[in-house]
Order: C-alpha cells, then sequence, then structure tokens
C-alpha cells in the first residue's frame, strides 16, 4: 500500500523520526493516511482504506511519494473515502453532502437514492446537456448565457457574438472582458453596438480581474480626499487548479526552459494586469500613458507536489507576475501577483492586499487569498440580473451596481420597478 505518511524503509522512518526529536526545523503537509482495509481482506478483498489525515514531516527523499496511489481506480478512491465517512456517521446528526462521486458512492453504501446534481428535483424543470448550443440559445427560452470557456477577448468574441445575435445577454469570466477597451478597442466597439442592436447587455467578471485587484480598490478609493498611487498584490495557491492551468503556469519546467516560454511568448502567467490597470484609471480619471508587465519564476527549493502538478526542488512552482500603469510618467499603478502551489512549503502565506496612498491612506488585507474558483462562481452568479437589468450594450464592473451576495429575492433587488 502506498501513502505519503509511510517512509521508503525503516532506516528512514528512524531518520526523519530522529531529526523530529532534535528539534531540527522541517517543514509540515497534511497527507492522508491510506493503509489496507482490513475488514475486506478477511473477507477476501484487498483494498484500501482512507483512514485519517496527518501532519507530516516534509522528506521527499526518505518518504513514500504523494504521487503514488494505493488505489489501483479512481472508484476505488471514493469508495475508500465513502467507507471512511461512513464510519464516522453519528445518529441524530444531520449531514448536508455536496454532489459528485464521492457523494454517490456515500450514498450507495448507505442504501440512500442519489440524483445527479444531489438536489431532488421535485417539480423544477429538467436541465438540459447539449453539444448543440443553437438548440439552447433563443431570447424565448432563456435571459441570460454564461460563457467560461476563454480567457482572451479574441477568442471569446465569435462566441459572444453568436449569442448577442439571438438576443440572449452574456455574462463571459473571460478575464480580458472584463475591460476588453484595455487591448480590443475595435473589438470592444463592435460588441457595443451588437449589444445595443440586440437590445441586451454583456459583461466580463470574475474574481480577478473583476474584483480583487482592481473594483475594490476603486471602492476603498471612495474614502479618500487625494489618491497618490494604487498598489495592489494577490499572494495565491495553484494547487487547486487542474492541468490546463499547471501547464499555463509552468509547473515543473526547468528555469531555462521557462525563460524559454516567456521570450516566445508561450507562457500564459496571469491574464488581465492591462484590464485592471485601465478600469483602476478610467474609475479614478487618470490617463495612463505606458503599461507594463513582468514575469518571472518561482523557484522551489523542496520538492512540491500538488493534485495535478509537481515541481522538483530547483524547479519552477509558480509565477511572479508584476505591471505597472504609468500617469505622466510615473507608475501609478502597481500590481504584484505572485502564484505557485503549495505555497506553505515555501514559508509563503497567501492573501490579498490593497495599499492606496494619499489621504487618507488605506491599508486592507486579506488573509488568507480569497478562494478564486469560488470568487468566480460568486461573482458571476450574483451578477446575473444586474446583467438582465442593466441598459443595453458593454459593461464593465464599473457600469454596474456594486456586487453583492445576493441572499433574498434577486428581482425585487435588481428590477427596480418590481
Amino acid at each position: 500500500i502506498q501513502s505519503a505518511v509511510f517512509a521508503l524503509r525503516p532506516e528512514d522512518a528512524g531518520a526523519v523520526a530522529a531529526t523530529v526529536a532534535d528539534g531540527t526545523a522541517m517543514t509540515y503537509s497534511r497527507r492522508e493516511v491510506v493503509d489496507l482495509d482490513e475488514d475486506a481482506y478477511r473477507t477476501g478483498r484487498v483494498s484500501a482504506k482512507l483512514y485519517g489525515v496527518m501532519r507530516i514531516p516534509d522528506s521527499p527523499d526518505r518518504l513514500q511519494s504523494m504521487k503514488q496511489s494505493g488505489f489501483s481506480t479512481e472508484e476505488g478512491q471514493m469508495e475508500a473515502i465513502a467507507a471512511y465517512l461512513d464510519d464516522k456517521l453519528e445518529d441524530d446528526v444531520y449531514y448536508a453532502v455536496g454532489s459528485g462521486s464521492c457523494a454517490k458512492c456515500l450514498s450507495r453504501r448507505l442504501g440512500l437514492d442519489y440524483e445527479l446534481l444531489g438536489v431532488e428535483q421535485g417539480d423544477r424543470p429538467d436541465a438540459f446537456i447539449t453539444d448543440d448550443i443553437s438548440t439552447l440559445i433563443d431570447k424565448e427560452k432563456c435571459d441570460i448565457c454564461v460563457i467560461a470557456t476563454d480567457s482572451f477577448t479574441k477568442k471569446v468574441y465569435p462566441k459572444v457574438c453568436y449569442v448577442v445575435e439571438r438576443g440572449v445577454n452574456v455574462i463571459t469570466t473571460a478575464e480580458e472582458m472584463s475591460y476588453p477597451m484595455a487591448q480590443d478597442p475595435e473589438l470592444s466597439d463592435a460588441m457595443d453596438i451588437l449589444a445595443k442592436t440586440n437590445n441586451v447587455s454583456i459583461l466580463g467578471t470574475g474574481i480577478n480581474p473583476g474584483l480583487m485587484m482592481d473594483l475594490l480598490a476603486v471602492c476603498l478609493s471612495g474614502c479618500m480626499t487625494h489618491l497618490d498611487k494604487v498598489t495592489c498584490k494577490r499572494v495565491n495557491s495553484l494547487s487547486p487548479f487542474g492541468k490546463l492551468v499547471m501547464e499555463e503556469q509552468g509547473i515543473g519546467l526547468t528555469v531555462d526552459e521557462f525563460n524559454k516560454r516567456v521570450e516566445d511568448g508561450t507562457m500564459a502567467g496571469h491574464v488581465g494586469f492591462a484590464q485592471s490597470v485601465g478600469m483602476i484609471a478610467e474609475a479614478v480619471g487618470w490617463k495612463v500613458d505606458k503599461f507594463e508587465q513582468q514575469m518571472s519564476p518561482i523557484v522551489t527549493d523542496v520538492d512540491r507536489q500538488a493534485p495535478h502538478g509537481f515541481a522538483k526542488a530547483g524547479d519552477v512552482a509558480g509565477v511572479n507576475m508584476t505591471g505597472q500603469g504609468y500617469v505622466d510618467g510615473q507608475v501609478k499603478i502597481d500590481m504584484i501577483h505572485p502564484q505557485q502551489i503549495e505555497p506553505q512549503l515555501g514559508g509563503v502565506q497567501t492573501g490579498d492586499y490593497i495599499v492606496l496612498e494619499g489621504s487618507p491612506a488605506v491599508h486592507m488585507a486579506n488573509t488568507p487569498e480569497v478562494d478564486g474558483g469560488i470568487g468566480t462562481i460568486g461573482m458571476t452568479v450574483n451578477m446575473l440580473p444586474f446583467v438582465v437589468a442593466a441598459k443595453p450594450g458593454l459593461h464593465t464592473m464599473l457600469t454596474m451596481p456594486v456586487p453583492r451576495c445576493v441572499m433574498g429575492n434577486f428581482a425585487k433587488i435588481a428590477f427596480e420597478e418590481e
């Protein structure tokens, strides 16, 4: 059985234990305790079981790798988790279980009915899944379409046009669409005209860009009588993201490979600095005469393993993105955005920070970081009714109502006449 809490050999276990006992400074990580399922073994079936999670010293040369697994299949992993949860369930306690394969396994183990979304349909209408968008995009069938497929304005543009031409509003998570006029003014004008012609609205939003490194700074500046400089810093973990993001951010590359990709323009890094700078500048009345951005590798001193990416000591574990907006030859908007897998292994605490220099000065800090995935979902869903209610045209977060977590009736909040 393979588990990241086990040593490679007995002497390795002794060496790690001795190091801890000596008080030597070490980093620690939470690791799953996976071992043979004794109950299953007694029935003649060999299976692994998740027993819990432990805080383990980081010693990749003496401990088994997290890349190895004691489960032969993903289904086996889910079954082990379900068995672990089943053991922990208590009588007279209500449990809220989300959707997904793990919930399905747990429900099956408990003999419960399981629905695809984990929610009883009741009298709700059917949810359609199709590979032909033309069967659903119609103003008689829907009010708004969420497009979450791209990062760049040029790539998402034809999809936006397709939806808008059919009289349906659009909200997209494409980063450049948060302020598309920053780099694609012609396409922005075209979308604005098309939206007005079809009496619908378009908005690009998300957690960043869309809130943490632009709109939030704008809102905080409202208490100031004079603003000299804006600095936005977001330190976040890439560990929750999938293989595509690992590749885009160069996780696991050598430093030379990373630098080569930066030089030939194939390293994505963070998308949206130009848009955030443009949004802030418009909001406070600055005219940006020059925009610059830089990208450098974050090199790890220890092996780092994330669910979908691995970087060995000496290789790239993340990207440090910086950007500047110049006004009258001075840096007035400063953007700092280091992002990496398993940042705690490098002694890094995630967080969001905004510093506004002026009168009175503003220093905002939020740790840990606002979760990027959940935050983008929140921004998108909470803005849906406001996009439908907005005047026709291309919008940014500057032309929309202040985002908020809507806990009441969406219609009463978004549509004043109702």
